[in-house]
């Protein structure tokens, strides 16, 4: 009897896990891997302990998968390093097998762009070692797809907010103070106009690149809600919930300063550039071709405060 098939995620923090809810909203079944193999989910999801740097154990995990979804992510200081091994682990642990991969990217390949918008087919520039790093993987992926070795689709997102994303220019820093009428915190400029993407509308763009063969082989922007100026964000979650806007921003010499202490921070310093310019990304390849809009901005806003009210400040 020929086993079940199912759709693996690799990575279980905010991407994967909007993955999953998308997933399981379609009652695909799904299984969800992570280092620990502890997680809370829904009874209906197993949950993996798997070694994504191990294509051997990454091979056993994908056996009768469909679709692998490379969600995974590592702390800043161990970009150079852990990314591309787990990167390249998961290539190998697929190759050959009937799954496809969709690989959840960045923007950090394309560099600063002085403002241009930046849409998939923008030459890689990177201006830092973490977008270097983004640009080899990413070309490893396609040469591995051109090859025939796996079959693979990439979906670039670019700095994301909502739920589970505390971790983000627009996370933790912002919504937990904004909920209690304090200063929130952001990067660089604020009036600057800066595309942001939302957390379910990239898990919900992923599963279509799983699910349609035409999008293989190929990058997808991800679909974006209207892009305005990080201050009017701000403005915007601070009406929500009838406070006065309060801005605090971190210069690059404030991130630099703590950077000496921290190093996570320290790593930090070399993408400012993202929040000192405009920073414009284009979706209407995706848009066009799959029809799926993304969630309108005050919408999804909203969501976000109702998911922060309701999760645990540590």
């Amino acid at each position: 009897m020929e086993s079940q098939k199912f759709q693996l995620i690799i990575g279980a923090g905010p991407v994967g896990m909007a993955v999953s809810d998308e997933l399981l909203r379609k009652k695909i079944p799904v299984k969800i891997a992570n280092k620990s193999g502890k997680l809370f989910t829904p009874a209906s999801m197993e949950v993996l302990k798997l070694n994504a740097a191990d294509p051997s154990e990454v091979r056993k995990a994908a056996l009768h998968a469909s679709v692998v979804y490379n969600c995974t992510n590592v702390p800043y200081n161990r970009w150079t390093d852990l990314l591309p091994a787990i990167h390249h682990s998961i290539i190998e642990g697929i190759a050959g097998t009937e799954a496809k991969l969709v690989v959840m990217e960045n923007l950090y390949m394309y560099g600063a762009t002085q403002g241009k918008v930046i849409t998939e087919d923008l030459a890689y520039q990177p201006c830092s070692r973490k977008g270097e790093v983004r640009a080899r993987m990413s070309e490893a992926l396609f040469n591995a797809h051109a090859k025939g070795k796996i079959r693979a689709a990439s979906g670039r997102a670019s700095d994301f907010f909502g739920p589970r994303a505390l971790q983000s220019a627009l996370g933790e820093r912002v919504f937990y103070p904004a909920l209690e009428g304090k200063t929130a915190q952001v990067l660089g400029n604020p009036d600057l106009l800066h595309t942001y993407t939302y957390v379910p509308d990239i898990g919900k763009a992923l599963v279509v690149l799983g699910e349609r063969d035409e999008a293989l082989g190929k990058t997808w922007h991800l679909p974006n809600p209207e892009t305005v100026t990080t201050r009017q964000i701000i403005e915007m979650i601070y009406k929500k919930l009838n406070y006065p806007t309060k801005i605090k921003v971190a210069s690059k010499g404030l991130i630099r300063l703590i950077g000496i202490f921290n190093p996570i921070v320290s790593e930090l310093a070399e993408m400012m550039y993202e929040f000192e310019e405009p920073f414009l990304v284009d979706d209407t390849k995706f848009r066009k071709l799959f029809s799926l809009p993304a969630t309108p901005l005050a919408k999804a806003i909203g969501e976000t405060i109702e998911w922060y009210k309701h999760s645990r400040r540590n």
